[in-house]
């Protein structure tokens, strides 16, 4: 296997740091949409993990304008190369507590990398901030690696008219002239690519079936709040398109465990989208994502799933990115079953014959930067987890990921850290069973019931 904890991440090494640790990202948001204005102030309250000359964060495209460390001037503080470093006037000492206060402004943009564009980007009337993998600096600084997860305070004042949507649940709303302040708290740590800001001219609305209803995935816990902001234009073809989403939750909730995060939004950009997107307690749909086609509701179904699997439990280092994406991927084939398509078996061995293929050329346990979001990733993850499915059983398998939901809450995961909680629940040796599937090229054989499942 991979370095568990590799640092620097080997597929983002010029971001984050083992320095310093954020326990809480306070921000204060001030947006102008007319002129793609952003005034803001990030505090940041913090640990040292180690001695330091100088904190380094990640933070690009905007100008820093003031800095105060723990309330004072600091010695320095300068940008460059996609980093902010403030430079205190006594070099911190392991474990001291701090506060940088930081006043930027300038008018946000998404970065171009790899991936295309991501972090703040504006749409045809409004904004969507894209985090994955490296956009957060895009619009606050930060210390950006998938495993330092943190508490936020996000405030976002903007025109009038216009709703803010961001993490966490909304804990004020203020109006003041033709301006509106809008105010979020994520109490539940967070990896700072799914922090995001949502601007449009939405409607908050509750989902039909997030009053509770029967039906075959049912449960016995109290219905997980749902809502859906969206222009009073889409609102009744986003009631069509989401209409099972309660249906999706209550399964995934069997499946997973208890959902981890107080509320679910969807928020539906005015605009087309390429792919939606997921942030913690919330998922990001374009008007063109509310078909009830499959392909639009495997979607809904995915960015339901990344809240157990990306979210609540995040990968420690982006090389396993199959941990999401795998698994969001075989929540789509167990939806697909319960909503009466194709069973999950059909839909594996539907993506097996298409992997058998195609190019056998890709490791997804390490798939590298440039194809860490291959569509291979996703179905070979898949199909590792439904190998070992096969093996194990319905009953060992589910309880297998009720145990690895409910101990890795809200922290930081690694394969290695799967493969012993498979080898605890099931018994087998997962070690030898998921190898071929994560770690070799070749495409192994497609799994069946009695024949080994690998």
């Amino acid at each position: 296997m991979p370095d568990a904890h590799p640092w620097p991440d080997p597929y983002m090494p010029e971001q984050g740091t083992d320095a310093y640790r954020v326990g809480l990202y306070d921000l204060d948001l001030d947006y102008r949409l007319a002129s793609n204005k952003l005034t803001a102030r990030a505090v940041l309250h913090a640990r040292a993990l180690r001695a330091s000359s100088a904190i380094v964060l990640d933070f690009t495209g905007l100008r820093t304008v003031k800095v105060l460390f723990n309330g004072r001037k600091p010695s320095r503080f300068s940008q460059r190369a996609g980093q902010l470093v403030v430079v205190p006037a006594q070099p911190l000492a392991a474990h001291e507590d701090f506060t940088l206060d930081i006043r930027y402004e300038g008018n946000p943009a998404p970065r171009r990398g790899l991936w295309g564009e991501v972090g703040w980007e504006e749409l045809t009337d409004g904004v969507l901030v894209a985090g994955q993998p490296n956009g957060a600096p895009s619009w606050f600084p930060c210390n950006d690696h998938p495993r330092h997860k943190s508490r936020f305070r996000i405030s976002i004042t903007t025109d009038d008219n216009y709703r803010a949507v961001s993490n966490g649940r909304l804990v004020a709303r203020t109006r003041k002239s033709s301006r509106e302040t809008w105010t979020y708290e994520q109490h539940e740590p967070m990896a700072t690519y799914l922090a995001t800001v949502q601007i449009g001219r939405y409607a908050l609305m509750p989902l039909v079936a997030a009053v509770g209803q029967s039906g075959p995935a049912a449960s016995d816990q109290a219905p997980v709040i749902q809502n859906v902001a969206v222009s009073p234009e889409l609102a009744a073809q986003a009631r069509v398109g989401l209409a099972r989403q309660d249906d999706m939750m209550r399964t995934f909730e069997r499946c997973f465990g208890p959902y981890p995060f107080p509320e679910y939004t969807v928020v539906v950009a005015d605009d087309d989208l390429e792919i939606p997107l997921e942030a913690q307690s919330l998922s990001i749909l374009g008007r063109n994502h509310l078909s009830q086609d499959w392909e639009s509701q495997r979607l809904i179904a995915h960015e339901l799933a990344h809240q157990w699997f990306g979210n609540s439990l995040t990968l420690a280092s982006w090389h396993d990115i199959w941990l999401h994406e795998g698994f969001a991927c075989y929540a789509e084939w167990i939806w697909s079953g319960e909503s009466g398509g194709p069973s999950v078996e059909a839909r594996a061995y539907a993506a097996w014959r298409k992997l058998s293929n195609g190019v056998h050329d890709l490791i997804i346990g390490d798939p590298g930067p440039e194809l860490m979001f291959d569509d291979r990733v996703y179905k070979r993850g898949a199909l590792a987890l439904h190998a070992l499915r096969v093996r194990s059983g319905d009953v060992a398998f589910f309880a297998l990921l009720h145990e690895w939901t409910r101990t890795h809450a809200y922290g930081s995961v690694t394969t290695a850290d799967f493969i012993l909680a498979a080898d605890h629940a099931t018994g087998l040796d997962c070690e030898q069973l998921l190898h071929p599937w994560l770690l070799e090229e070749k495409l192994p054989e497609f799994p069946v019931p009695g024949l080994g499942g690998a």
